[in-house]
């Protein structure tokens, strides 16, 4: 660190009048700055400066001696566990000397960093602002997780039996299994069960329940997703009348919850339609591949810790994006920054995943496939669809409990509003045997002069006719058979 790098940071905390998340000032060492220290290295690392007062506009501190504070700080450093190896110097600044020690995020496998006399679970803690937020029992418990596989899918639920799994799902998995893996059926089906972890001492897997299960919500009633289509831009932002456009609970396997969630997404969503000169082309606020990926990844990469596992899977639609949340964190080597990258790839759940490659679903078409391919390609194919779309690429909040992804509502084009007038009103056409103008605007909520128009264009490509002369103050239109 030089006088001018630091120059710029102090500049800015001024401006400011605080200091941020990614940087803490103190007069002097205290015994909290061991919090500050576990909190950088839980989580991006950060700068501490020692030497500089808050409450007097960040002005070097008189008498300070930064030798003293920098073996203090040495100090400190050691009594975290593992301890905390910044980067530390001394810097000229303002006539006077300051202390700057650089903070690096320790790796997964030495999280979490905590202050050694407060123990694991009572001293470890995480940058939010300018503050060292203590951490839960259960982000503590994710962070050790990071460290080994995690088997909770593979935990035998032993007040389900053999039973509560669709038989027919199991079959046709195990007909797969078969295929692929014929010596895993050499000494019969039972043991082939327990090897492919469809049975554990006797009971269905948390993986195979989830999966192949009749009902697994019989046994996990939180296990869910849960849709809300809010008509603000947060969930508060509503006060008065409607605070809910929709709200609905899916319970039922993972291939049940993913064919819910899309199709309520799609029923919510606005629909708009690109017409050209021969063809139309329906755009919708949110492609329906990138939801899918989407929520095929909140369901299979989602935590499934006992403490996890009264959280349900939340979508949560708002008049200007789409969020899809999951509990748990990103998991292993994944990143926000490394997401979609090629061969960056890391399964929470190996066995779930597993499951979820080789069951079939059907699509709307009526065809067969998978739902999930489990190659780490679910946000490449949300990027593309996005991008395909000429649509900004989704946002991620990635924090130890949660992890969300958002997807910004395409904006329409002038033309595309008027396109989807006109596909609104042929529908309310088809609905009916005649509609007036009146009645046209009262069911599609357009106003007069939209609905107008979309009729005349109607009209003009041969698709609706008039029931009266044109200039009859009794018109009404219909579809042209």
């Amino acid at each position: 660190m030089d006088t001018e790098h630091l120059e710029t940071i102090v500049h800015t905390l001024r401006l400011v009048g605080t200091d941020n998340q990614p940087t803490e000032v103190k007069s002097s060492v205290g015994k909290s700055i061991r919090e500050t220290l576990s909190a950088f290295a839980n989580a991006n690392g950060g700068l501490i400066i020692l030497g500089l007062d808050e409450s007097n506009g960040f002005l070097p501190v008189e008498g300070f001696d930064a030798a003293k504070a920098q073996d203090a700080l040495e100090t400190r450093c050691a009594q975290t566990t593992p301890p905390v190896r910044p980067l530390i110097d001394t810097v000229p600044f303002e006539n006077s000397l300051v202390v700057v020690a650089e903070v690096s995020e320790m790796t997964s496998e030495d999280k979490p960093c905590y202050v050694t006399d407060q123990g694991k679970y009572g001293g470890s803690y995480i940058r939010v602002g300018d503050g060292d937020i203590r951490l839960t029992q259960y982000e503590v418990d994710r962070l050790v997780e990071e460290r080994t596989q995690p088997k909770w899918d593979e935990q035998s639920v032993t007040d389900a039996q053999p039973e509560d799994l669709h038989s027919g799902t199991v079959n046709a998995y195990l007909s797969v299994q078969r295929k692929r893996r014929p010596k895993t059926f050499n000494d019969g089906i039972e043991t082939a069960m327990k090897r492919l972890r469809i049975l554990k001492d006797g009971h269905p897997t948390l993986a195979s329940l989830l999966v192949m299960g009749e009902y697994p919500q019989e046994f996990y009633p939180r296990l869910t997703v849960t849709f809300a289509n809010f008509p603000g831009t947060t969930k508060g932002s509503v006060t008065e009348g409607i605070r809910l456009l929709d709200s609905k609970t899916f319970t039922g396997t993972i291939p049940e919850l993913v064919d819910e969630g899309i199709e309520v997404v799609r029923k919510n969503m606005r629909t708009a339609a690109l017409i050209g000169e021969k063809y139309r082309s329906d755009l919708p606020d949110y492609p329906p591949v990138a939801v899918r990926e989407a929520l095929v990844n909140a369901l299979m990469h989602r935590d499934y810790s006992p403490l996890a596992q009264g959280s349900q899977v939340q979508i949560n639609m708002f008049v200007d994006r789409l969020e899809i949340t999951s509990p748990g964190g990103l998991y292993g080597g994944v990143t926000v920054r490394n997401l979609g990258k090629p061969g960056v790839s890391s399964t929470r759940n190996q066995r779930l995943s597993a499951f979820l490659e080789d069951v079939k679903f059907h699509d709307d078409d009526g065809a067969a496939g998978v739902v999930a391919e489990n190659r780490g390609t679910g946000i490449a194919v949300i990027q593309r669809s996005l991008a395909d779309a000429l649509m900004p690429p989704p946002e991620y909040i990635n924090r130890l409990d949660s992890f969300t992804i958002i997807f910004h509502r395409r904006r329409v084009a002038e033309k595309e509003r008027y396109a989807s007038a006109f596909d609104q009103v042929l529908t309310a056409l088809k609905s009916q045997v005649s509609a007036s103008t009146a009645e046209l605007v009262k069911s599609t909520k357009l106003s007069r002069t939209a609905v107008q128009k979309a009729v005349n264009e109607l009209i003009a490509e041969g698709a609706v006719e008039r029931t009266e002369p044109l200039r009859s103050p009794r018109q009404r239109y219909r579809i042209k058979t």
